[in-house]
């Protein structure tokens, strides 16, 4: 996922030493092994396809790989020899050119942006600025966010907000946006699900929410269609996590005694990253006027019986502003 994440394909083939075509492995494939229990660290071995559709040098001509991908909107198809070596790799956009693009779908769902918060984490710019505000490099966070969301085709975003509510309100008067951006103005802090509780009865399909202090470098049309498909009600996006104790851990068995002591153990997690695919329905469950948390909310609608889901993407795919000890780190990588 890490190669997905820094190549941007969706797709990678897979070969021995000596080129030999193994299969090839998706995003997708990845996503439902790691939902299944797999962990970061384990080899993709049980997790590619080892029979994927192939093309045999010299066998095929443009009219046919054309069919190919149009009937099953693949992202690459691997050319190998009557030895099964791989000899080229064919990609959408190389096969149909400028002249033939792939019909981009447009992602046309209102966006929810917590932009509320104190941002004490990262004073002392936040005792001047909102924290959406907060530069990296020439522009504040919030215009990444929302970068990321109008290059998919999102033109409706929501912003909560609360503390130096003017400021964030002066600074979208002055940038002019080709995009609708509506305040929704806590007049207290609601929590970071709190103020969602206004859009009750105004929406009629799946909307997206995202904290103010993370950028996600994810496939947004894949994540609104994994949610759709699986009829979720709410998806939340998380980002794999890999730490290793540095010390030898003491295993104890029932009776206190020493039953192992394991070296430098290694330990996968899952973890919210902050942004989320709700359906307009869960907002029944949120209170008004009181502060309540997203997480209360997924709570809540799991303790009803309804379908929760998890989005997970690569550890380099999640950047979270929202500290000091990682802005350096994160300016340099954006």
């Amino acid at each position: 996922m890490k190669k997905m994440t820094k190549t941007g394909e969706k797709c990678l083939v897979i070969t021995n030493e000596d080129n030999i075509l193994l299969g090839t492995l998706s995003d997708g494939d990845l996503r439902k092994a790691i939902l299944q229990g797999a962990s970061i660290s384990d080899s993709i071995k049980n997790i590619y396809q080892q029979k994927p559709t192939v093309l045999v040098e010299g066998e095929y001509n443009l009219e046919k790989v054309k069919k190919l991908f149009t009937k099953n909107k693949f992202d690459l198809i691997p050319v190998v020899n009557n030895r099964g070596k791989l000899v080229d790799v064919l990609f959408w956009e190389t096969v149909f050119q400028k002249s033939e693009k792939r019909q981009e779908k447009k992602l046309d769902v209102p966006v929810v942006i917590m932009a509320g918060g104190k941002g004490t984490r990262l004073e002392p710019f936040t005792k001047v600025l909102p924290k959406p505000l907060v530069p990296i490099h020439e522009k504040p966070l919030i215009e990444h966010i929302i970068e990321r969301f109008t290059d998919v085709g999102v033109k409706d975003f929501i912003l909560t907000i609360n503390y130096k509510a003017r400021i964030m309100k002066a600074f979208f008067e002055e940038l002019e946006p080709k995009f609708s951006v509506e305040f929704l103005e806590e007049q207290e802090p609601l929590g970071t699900a709190g103020s969602l509780k206004f859009l009750k009865g105004r929406l009629i399909q799946p909307f997206m929410v995202t904290n103010c202090d993370i950028i996600i470098k994810a496939d947004y049309l894949d994540l609104y269609s994994f949610h759709n498909k699986n009829k979720y009600d709410i998806t939340l996006v998380a980002s794999m996590k890999n730490y290793t104790i540095p010390y030898g851990t003491c295993e104890l068995n029932n009776e206190g005694h020493l039953k192992n002591i394991n070296e430098k153990p290694e330990y996968d997690f899952l973890v919210n990253a902050g942004l989320y695919v709700l359906n307009p329905d869960v907002l029944e469950f949120i209170p008004k006027d009181s502060s309540y948390h997203i997480t209360n909310l997924i709570e809540d609608v799991q303790k009803d019986g309804k379908k929760i889901g998890v989005y997970p993407i690569d550890d380099d795919a999640w950047i979270d502003v929202g500290q000091w000890a990682e802005y350096q780190k994160i300016v340099e990588r954006l």
